[in-house]
Parts: structure tokens; sequence; C-alpha cells
């Protein structure tokens, strides 16, 4: 029998009040690297909503490693503003992970100040520069990087961390024979382009030493030609197990680098991204953006065929992300053998949907999947749908909006 999406459930050593995760969401609400009100709101109103465990999205573990010069990274003076943020959380009975990564290929070398890293020497169209390729040095810290952000997470009283193996930030690139062309222990074979993957969850593992969950979300398809692709996702879904690191996965698609919106499905919000980005961008998204930015089919559960393949491979707790809206859909994973489903657009266009889900189970999601909440991640993410004077941003930057 099918367990209930809406009873509590055990997520590693984590007891959550249901099987609903508000999935990471780039918020756009942090500042100078820095918690703020709005950023707390932001989760408040989830776990007020009724999710079982929000997500803090996106906590770089290393400077260079922001995609966004105002992400948060693991310094000590964001310690104080993770835990307020945790702690209110909490107070509303939800659990909250960390998403930790870095960003590799897709880092923002001039907000960081530094370049780009990646497996192999890499242009980035959208940045319009190159990024170095990684030393041997630079995989030993980034390594170190993600234990240390655990351990750092456990400090500020998440109750989970999610590595990011996706999107072709660090880790997914090197996952990647599309960006991956080394000729070293950490290129070529699957096997060594898995290794750097493998090792950043044995030092999270490690580090958080059972004290709290750990999930891995891993790209089952970059979307890309010669990318990496579900035929290498499965035997690295398999040896994640083996090596037991993770207490669940979540899987993901499509290239943040080379095709971002192969995850998303849905329309391509073109006209929007060009209204906020400076030139010479704007310029290039109005003449070759269609190409770089195109639209797929939306359906619910969309990523569902694919990670049913994932599910068959592993014993390991899964998370379905990818069109999850109403009940109808969290019984239809939870029938597959899926322990958790992962929600993002539906959340922003209603924070309040799981608890309105659990008071009639026939109500529907209003998200239309237009995806015009994308390109508001610069500025405080949303539903555009939703009458602005309703969103959290009115301190957003402002000396008062920071939480100390």
């Amino acid at each position: 029998m099918a367990p209930d999406v809406l009873a509590p459930a055990k997520l590693g050593p984590v007891e959550l009040r249901n099987r609903v995760i508000k999935a990471a969401t780039y918020e756009g609400l942090s500042h100078r690297s820095l918690v703020t009100k709005d950023l707390v709101d932001f989760h408040v109103a989830y776990a007020r909503g009724g999710v079982g465990m929000t997500t803090v999205a996106y906590c770089a573990v290393a400077k260079e490693g922001r995609t966004d010069r105002h992400q948060i990274y693991w310094t000590d003076e964001a310690m104080p503003g993770l835990r307020a943020l945790t702690d209110a959380v909490h107070a509303e009975g939800a659990a909250v992970a960390a998403q930790i990564g870095h960003g590799g290929p897709v880092a923002n070398p001039k907000g960081n100040g530094a370049p780009a890293l990646s497996p192999s020497k890499h242009f980035h169209a959208t940045t319009i520069s190159w990024a170095r390729e990684a030393t041997l040095d630079d995989i030993r810290r980034i390594t170190e990087a993600h234990a240390e952000a655990a351990r750092r997470a456990v400090e500020a009283g998440f109750d989970a961390v999610e590595v990011h193996l996706g999107h072709n930030y660090l880790a997914s690139s090197f996952l990647s024979p599309r960006v991956n062309h080394r000729t070293d222990a950490y290129g070529g074979s699957l096997t060594n382009r898995a290794r750097f993957a493998r090792e950043i969850m044995r030092a999270v593992h490690d580090a958080v030493g059972g004290r709290i969950a750990v999930i891995a979300k891993m790209n089952m398809d970059d979307g890309v030609p010669g990318g990496f692709w579900l035929d290498e996702a499965i035997p690295v879904a398999q040896w994640l197990e083996q090596d037991g690191t993770v207490d669940a996965l979540e899987m993901t698609a499509g290239s943040s680098l080379l095709n971002p919106m192969y995850l998303f499905k849905g329309d391509a919000p073109l006209r929007e991204f060009s209204a906020i980005m400076p030139q010479p961008i704007k310029l290039g998204v109005k003449a070759v953006g269609k190409h770089f930015l195109r639209s797929y089919p939306y359906q619910d559960a969309y990523l569902l065929q694919d990670a049913r393949q994932i599910r068959a491979a592993v014993k390991l707790p899964m998370i379905l992300l990818g069109g999850i809206t109403g009940k109808p859909v969290m019984d239809l994973a939870m029938r597959e053998g899926f322990e958790f489903v992962a929600m993002a657009r539906a959340l922003l266009r209603e924070p309040d949907l799981v608890n309105r889900v659990r008071e009639d189970s026939a109500t529907p999601s209003l998200c239309i999947h237009c995806n015009k909440c994308m390109p508001t991640n610069f500025t405080g993410t949303r539903c555009v749908l939703v009458d602005r004077g309703t969103t959290r941003r009115a301190t957003w930057g402002k000396q008062e909006g920071y939480v100390a």
C-alpha cells in the first residue's frame, strides 16, 4: 500500500511532518551574502503553509562558487542569520534544509571577483568569459569546503543538506563528457568523471556524522548532445548507494550552463529575461535567446518517466521533482515508489497549497507554468501573477532588513 504523502515520515535521522518538500529555488533575497528578514519570511511562508521541509538555496561552499554576488556562502558573518532562519522555520513546525554546492562554470566571475572553475577550460556565453580548468588543489579544497559547509549547516540548526550534483554546476560538469575533457583521474571514464561527486558526498557524510540528513540532487540528463545521460546516471546513483553516503536522492535534469529550460518545461520567458539583463547580454538574449532558452511541453510529473528507471535501480529513498502540483500527482509519486515529493513553482504561486490540499484533496494548483517567476530571482523570487504588494522583499538590501 502506498504511503500517505501528508503523514509523517523519516528522512535519514530526521522526522518530517509530511512528505512534501519545498524544492530549492534561488530566492534572490540574500544581500551581501547575508540573510535578510525577507529571506526568513520567504521560508516561513512555506513552513506556515504546511510543507514538511523547505530548502534554502543556494548556499555556496566557496566565494568563487556563487552564481550571484549576493548569494550566501558559509562565513562567520552569515551564521547568526542562518540560525535565525532555521529557528523561524522550526517555530512553524517544519524542517529546513540547506542546498550546498559550487557553481563551477555557472558561477558569476564578475560578481565573485574570481574566474569561474570548470573541469576543463570552458567559454560561458552568458557571462562572456572563460572558466579556468580546476587543478587538483582546487578539487581537494572544494571537497573540504563542502564538508565545512555541512558542519556549519549542523551548527546553524539545519535538518538536512542537499548537495548540488546537477545542472552542470561544478560536480555535475565533472560528470558531463560534454564539459569534462580531462585526461587525469577525474576525466575520461564514467568512474573517473564520477570520482569528484563521490568524494564530495563522502566528505559531507563524514562531516555531519549522522546528525542531519544528506540528500544528493543529481542530474539524470543534461539535455544537451554529448552530455551526461540516463544510462550513466543509473550507475552513478548505484555507486552513491553503495558508498552509503546519502539518505535520499532527488533526480533532476537540464544544464544552467547550456540548456536551462530543459528542467522547467513550459514557456520560455524571453521578454522578461531580456528586460532585466544588462547590456550587452540584453542584446544577446533578444538575438539568440530562443536558441538558449528553448520551450518544452509541460505535463505533470514530467521527470517521472526517467526517475522511475533510477527508482528501479536503487533502494535508497527518492524524492520526485518536476511538475508536482496537486494531491493526485503526489499520490502517483507514492504509488510509483517515491518516498517524498519536491515542489517549487506551485508553491511560489500558493505558499499555503499543502494546507489547502490537506483540507480538500481536490484543491487544484493555480500555477500555469508560464515560468515568468524565473527572471524574478534577480530581484526577489516570486510568482508574477500574485499582487506584488504581497511579496516579501520590502526591506531587501536595506540595513533594517538584515538579520543579525
